[in-house]
């Protein structure tokens, strides 16, 4: 998915890299765009490119400098690195099980008797 989204980011980089190869030609600076009235074309086609690369330097710079994997953020500053998942699945199971062994897992039935909790409209 990152690959996807660096390739999609660098098209219009590519789009204004051949306008600015089609602008200066073969001839260079001296001759070509500067000289024939393009100079402001070419500046600004520059600049535009120059724009366009601020995002991505800075989810390049993002991806390299942040670190990998669950972190804990206490007021905007990085407090721990947590090596351990959050959730255990088998832990999760292993409690699940042990309780139903104990009967602490068994559901009472409901009373026939009592009022069932009503969603939505009331019909009395």
């Amino acid at each position: 998915m990152r690959a996807i989204k660096l390739i999609l980011s660098l098209l219009p980089l590519l789009y204004i890299g051949g306008m600015l190869y089609y602008f200066t030609g073969f001839k260079g600076w001296s001759d070509g765009p500067l000289a024939g009235g393009l100079g402001p074309t070419v500046i600004g086609l520059a600049v535009v490119g120059m724009i366009l690369c601020v995002p991505i330097v800075a989810w390049l710079i993002r991806s390299l400098v942040a670190p990998r994997g669950p972190v804990v953020v206490k007021n905007g500053k990085i407090v721990e690195i947590a090596d351990a998942p959050a959730f255990d699945a088998d832990a999760a199971l292993a409690r699940y099980l042990e309780r139903k062994a104990a009967g602490q897992g068994v559901e009472i039935p409901p009373d026939p008797d009592a009022p069932r909790p009503v969603f939505g409209r009331k019909l009395t």
